[in-house]
Formats: structure tokens, C-alpha cells, sequence
């Protein structure tokens, strides 16, 4: 066979092989086709598809974290309290019953007091009888007291005039004195001159040139002269026993003034430490009478406040307690409520004093919508009021929540149900309100596990150790939670 007549052979063949199969390949490029009536069906899907990405990028989503707590009263001084018994003793009878309202320093029940120094029950009287007869002793003590001051003083005011005087006596004293030794000396002096006269009117006597009345005159000169010095001398010694009198009286005057001024101040000195002692007595005596007056008041057992009686712990009469146990629980009136929450050491950074919250009570019937609070239904809402600094020991860090008073003011909130529909202990769930972000960006969020997004300040306006960091403002985008310049 030749080439030519291979080719056309070959030819042939494919031809006819193309006329077999060519049925089947148009039926299937016409499976292929869609159909007319499904078109309005891929139209639809494409627009939901184009309304899903949309809406995830415009609708709003409310980013929050999740807490579990109790229901609380918010001031210490009005949570349930227990009321213990301040002295050993032993129940007498209780005066109320569980669930009586009681006033505020009402009796609640009744102890006897079973310690030995406190059995004897006219220990009051006796010691206020010993504290009266002390109290009396103390006031004739200070008496006496008064009247020692006032010898005391009595007797300063004499002593300042007596020395005063005594002290001028014995000076005139020694003036005279020194008066009547100038006085000795001039007589002295006028002997000799009546002795000098009389010698030497003798020898002109002898001479003849003197009369004899001349020397008789000069010797009764001298005469006279002795005389009056012999009396000088007795005047001298007269002043001389003057000065030595007023020294003495000076010296006893303040002597006698020193010690009875010694005797009143020892007298004085010992009536005021028994004044001291006195008054020590009186407040051993005291304090002794107010420790027994508050046992005896002790035995009473009574309400600090107003509130409800809950629970009774200790029950029949004739039971023994000691100082410190528990004998009842006392629920005070009060409107002061408040939630505490526990949040993970996750989630505590993330919340802020102010931040609004959602609760749901035990015994509430909610529907919580997390990303839309604002179509919950059944929820209260709250602001966080406390955030702890520390942790409770296992990495949860508590907060206090209080109603939001200025929403339920304005009428936009509903009130918290009255305590005796919320009572403390009941459990709550929380949701503390963060930033509000884009659907989009939520789910972008949870699929990578990040931590929800809080507003920060500027940079401007952030504080660090105190100073202001500056730099460029920057604000947070609220759709996407990111922050652009």
C-alpha cells in the first residue's frame, strides 16, 4: 500500500470515528448549561453572600467579659452579721424567734454569767459603797489640803515681816554699839587730855606759877573725865548685850519660821500623796465597778442593729457557751445593695471603675443577648463601683457592682428587685460592657484569640510614672477596634 493510500485510509477512519462519538459529546456540553430557572437562585445567593459581608462590617458588635458572684449588701457595717456571746456563761432563755424583726439594742436573749469572781451578786453595790467612803476621804483629805495652804501662806506672809524686823533690831543694835565705842574712845581721849592738863598745871604749881584752885580743878577734871569714860564702857557693854540679844532673836525668828514653814510643807507633802493615793484608789475602785457594771450588762444579750433575726444557734435553755461563740444571725435593715463579681486575672485588666454591667439574678428568668445588650430581656443593669488590687488567692480578682442609679432615675433602667426578693448570698451572673467593635472584627477576634479591645487615652494624654507622654493623637476606630492616626 502507498503512503497516499495510507493517509486517506487514516482519514477515513477518524471521520467515521467522529461521527460515532459526536451525539454524546453535545449532550454533555449541554449538561454542562445552566439552566434558565435557576438563575434567579444564584442571583438571590450572591446578594445574601454580599449582605452577610456587609453586615459584617457595619453591624455592631458590644464586646464583654463574663463574671459569677453573689448578691451582697455594699456598706460592712449593714451585711448579715453574727452576734456572739461576750461572756462564758450559760443560755438563760432566748427573748425573740427566727425571723422576728428586732429594734436596735433589743434584748435577744438572756446569760448566766458562770465565772467565780462575778457570782456575787451585791458586787456593785459593795464596791459603789467602797467608792463612796473613798470618795469621801478624799474630799476631807482636800480639806485639809486647803487649810495647810493656807497656814503655809500665812505663815510666809508673817515671815516676810518678822525677819525683816529682827534684821533691823540687831542693825540699830549694832549702831549703838558703834556709837558707844566712838563714845568710849572720846572719853578715853578726854582722860588723857585731863591727865596731860593736870601734870602740867602740877609742876607750874610747883613753881608757884599755878594756884592751887587751878590744880584742884585740874584734878576734879580728870575725876570726871574717869567717870564719864567708866560709864561709856558700861554703855558699851549694855549695847554690846543689845547686839548680841537681836542676833539671837534674828536667828530664832528664822529658825522658828524655817521649821514650822518645813513642818507645814512635810504636813503638806503628806497629805498630797495621800491624795494621790486617794485617787488611785478611787480609779482602781472605778474601773473595777465599770468592768462588773459591763459583765453584768454582758449577761443581756443584745441587738447592734436593726434587722431580722435569721438564725438562732444556740438553742435550749441551760446550754453552756464560752466568750465567742455564735449564739444567732442577724440580717440589719438596709437598701445598700451591690453585686460582687469574680473575674479570671484574663479579664480583670480589661474593666475599669465606671464600666456599665448586665446581671442576671438566680431566680430571674433572662434572655442575654452578649454582643446586643441593649435587647436583653430579664438583665439589671449596674456600674462598677471596686476593684480589688489583689487577687483572692487562686487569680480571680473581685469587683463590686451597685445599681445604675442615673439610668433608673431617668427611667431607662428598671430598679433591682427589693431585699426580700434579692437576698445576699444569691448567685449572678455578670457581663461587664467593654468597647463596641464591628461583627466583622469580633469574629476575626475569636478566631485568633485575642483578648477584647478597651478604649485607651491619646498618647498625649497617657500618663507614665506621672509624666505626660507626648506624641500624636490617635483615636480608635469603632468599627474595626484598631486605632489610626
Amino acid at each position: 500500500m502507498s503512503a497516499e493510500t495510507f493517509r486517506q485510509t487514516k482519514e477515513s477512519l477518524v471521520e467515521e470515528r467522529l461521527a460515532v462519538d459526536r451525539p454524546a459529546r453535545l449532550k454533555s456540553v449541554e449538561l454542562l448549561k445552566t439552566p434558565h430557572s435557576l438563575r434567579p437562585v444564584a442571583l438571590v445567593m450572591l446578594a445574601l453572600l454580599l449582605v452577610v459581608t456587609l453586615s459584617l462590617y457595619f453591624v455592631p458588635w458590644q464586646q464583654s467579659v463574663t463574671g459569677y458572684g453573689r448578691v451582697i449588701v455594699f456598706s460592712p457595717m449593714e451585711r448579715p452579721q453574727t452576734i456572739e456571746a461576750q461572756i462564758p456563761g450559760r443560755l438563760v432563755n432566748w427573748r425573740v424567734v427566727e425571723g422576728q424583726t428586732v429594734a436596735a439594742g433589743e434584748v435577744l436573749a438572756e446569760l448566766q454569767d458562770i465565772d467565780s469572781k462575778f457570782l456575787a451578786k451585791d458586787q456593785v453595790e459593795r464596791l459603789q459603797s467602797q467608792l463612796d467612803y473613798t470618795r469621801s476621804g478624799l474630799t476631807q483629805t482636800a480639806a485639809r489640803e486647803t487649810a495647810l495652804l493656807a497656814q503655809l501662806t500665812d505663815l510666809e506672809g508673817s515671815r516676810g515681816q518678822a525677819i525683816p524686823a529682827a534684821i533691823q533690831r540687831a542693825r540699830q543694835a549694832a549702831d549703838a554699839v558703834k556709837q558707844a565705842e566712838q563714845n568710849v574712845a572720846q572719853a578715853r581721849q578726854a582722860v588723857t587730855t585731863a591727865d596731860l592738863n593736870q601734870k602740867r598745871i602740877q609742876e607750874l604749881f610747883e613753881k608757884g606759877l599755878r594756884s592751887k584752885r587751878d590744880l584742884e580743878l585740874a584734878e576734879l577734871e580728870i575725876v570726871t573725865a574717869t567717870t564719864r569714860l567708866e560709864s561709856m564702857q558700861a554703855a558699851l557693854d549694855v549695847a554690846r548685850k543689845a547686839l548680841q540679844v537681836a542676833e539671837f532673836d534674828q536667828r530664832r525668828v528664822d529658825n522658828d519660821t524655817s521649821a514650822q514653814l518645813n513642818s507645814l510643807r512635810a504636813s503638806l507633802a503628806s497629805v498630797r500623796e495621800t491624795i494621790a493615793k486617794t485617787n488611785s484608789d478611787i480609779q482602781k475602785l472605778e474601773l473595777e465597778l465599770n468592768n462588773v457594771q459591763q459583765r453584768t450588762d454582758q449577761r443581756w444579750v443584745r441587738s447592734p442593729s436593726a434587722g431580722k433575726v435569721v438564725r438562732l444557734l444556740k438553742v435550749g435553755p441551760g446550754e453552756t457557751v464560752k466568750a465567742g461563740d455564735q449564739l444567732a444571725v442577724l440580717a440589719p435593715e438596709t437598701t445598700d445593695q451591690a453585686v460582687e463579681l469574680y473575674l479570671s486575672d484574663y479579664d480583670a485588666p480589661l474593666v475599669s471603675v465606671g464600666r456599665q454591667v448586665r446581671l442576671n439574678f438566680a431566680g430571674w428568668p433572662a434572655v442575654q443577648f452578649v454582643g446586643w445588650p441593649s435587647i436583653a430581656v430579664g438583665t439589671f443593669a449596674g456600674r462598677v463601683k471596686v476593684i480589688d488590687a489583689v487577687d483572692d488567692g487562686n487569680a480571680r480578682f473581685r469587683i463590686l457592682v451597685t445599681p445604675d442609679e442615673e439610668l433608673i432615675k431617668a427611667g431607662k433602667e428598671e430598679p433591682w428587685p427589693s431585699l426580700d426578693q434579692l437576698r445576699p448570698g444569691g448567685e449572678v451572673n455578670g457581663w461587664v460592657m467593654l468597647d463596641r467593635v464591628s461583627l466583622g472584627f469580633e469574629l476575626w477576634r475569636q478566631f485568633n484569640a485575642f483578648p477584647p479591645t478597651v478604649e485607651r487615652p491619646p498618647v498625649g494624654e497617657r500618663k507614665d510614672n506621672g509624666s505626660i507622654i507626648k506624641g500624636k493623637e490617635k483615636k480608635e476606630d469603632s468599627s474595626s477596634g484598631k486605632y489610626e492616626k
